[in-house]
C-alpha cells in the first residue's frame, strides 16, 4: 500500500524555540519602560473586551500597556529584593496575579485615576457572568423578531410559537434571577432583548514611582482626587 503524502516524518531538532526569544524580548522591553516612564501601575480588568482595551491603548498612545504573561512580567521586574530590576519592584511582581496589567505612564496618579474611573461601558453578559436583575418576559407578540429566528428562540428555551407569521411567547418566561450564573443561552437571550448587564471597567490596584522606588496600594479613589481616606493624590507638573 502507498505511503500518504501526508505521513511525513518531522524532526524536531529542526525545530526553533521562538518561544524563548519572545519571552526574551518581552523582559527586555519591560526593563526599557521602567527606564523611561515616571511610573508603573498594575490594572485589574473587570468584564474583559479587546475592542475596549483597544479604545484604551488609543487613548493612551503616550504610554505603554502589557498585559498576560505574568510570570514573565515577574521576572522582568523582579520577584525579590535581590533580583528587581530596580527598588521597589519586586512589589509591583507580588500583584502580579490573575486578569491583570501593567501600564507605564508619565502622567500623575490624579490624572491616571480620574481617566480611569470614567473610562466604563456596559455591554451585554456572557456565559459565566452573574445576573444583575432578575429578567422575565411577558407573553405575547415578539415583533422586534422575524419568523425565521423563532426555531433559535425555542431552542434557547423560549416557549415560542408563530401566530399568523408573527414570533408569539406562549406563557411567561424567567430568563435570569438576580445572582444567577448565566448560563451560554440565558446570555444569548439578554443579548437579543438588549439588555446589557456587564460593564467594562479598568482599576487600578498599586504604583511605582521610578524616581523614588516607592510602592503604593491603591484605595479607592473617588473623582474629586482624594482618596477613601481622604488625602489628596499628588498631582506634579509633568
Amino acid at each position: 500500500m502507498p505511503r500518504s503524502r501526508r505521513d511525513k516524518r518531522v524532526s524536531l531538532t529542526k525545530t526553533t524555540k521562538k518561544g524563548l526569544e519572545v519571552k526574551q524580548n518581552l523582559i527586555q522591553e519591560l526593563r526599557k519602560c521602567v527606564d523611561i516612564y515616571k511610573y508603573l501601575f498594575v490594572f485589574s480588568i473587570e468584564n474583559m473586551r479587546n475592542n475596549k482595551l483597544k479604545d484604551m491603548r488609543s487613548a493612551w498612545k503616550h504610554s505603554r500597556f502589557f498585559f498576560g504573561k505574568n510570570k514573565v512580567m515577574a521576572v522582568a521586574l523582579g520577584r525579590e529584593p535581590a533580583d528587581e530590576y530596580k527598588d521597589g519592584l519586586h512589589k509591583v511582581s507580588k500583584q502580579l496575579q490573575g486578569e491583570v496589567g501593567l501600564l507605564f505612564t508619565s502622567r500623575t496618579k490624579a490624572k491616571v485615576i480620574e481617566w480611569f474611573n470614567q473610562f466604563t461601558e456596559s455591554d451585554f453578559a456572557r456565559s459565566g457572568n452573574t445576573a444583575t436583575m432578575a429578567v422575565t418576559l411577558d407573553a405575547g407578540p415578539l415583533p422586534q423578531f422575524t419568523h425565521t429566528m423563532e426555531p433559535q428562540l425555542r431552542q434557547l428555551g423560549l416557549p415560542t410559537a408563530l401566530k399568523k407569521g408573527v414570533v408569539t411567547l406562549l406563557s411567561d418566561h424567567d430568563v435570569c434571577k438576580e445572582g444567577d450564573a448565566l448560563t451560554p443561552e440565558q446570555a444569548r437571550l439578554l443579548k437579543l432583548f438588549g439588555i446589557e448587564m456587564a460593564e467594562f471597567k479598568v482599576t487600578m490596584n498599586c504604583m511605582w514611582c521610578s524616581k523614588t522606588g516607592a510602592f503604593e496600594q491603591l484605595s479607592a479613589i473617588d473623582l474629586s482626587g482624594k482618596s477613601s481616606d481622604g488625602a489628596e493624590l499628588e498631582d506634579e507638573q509633568e
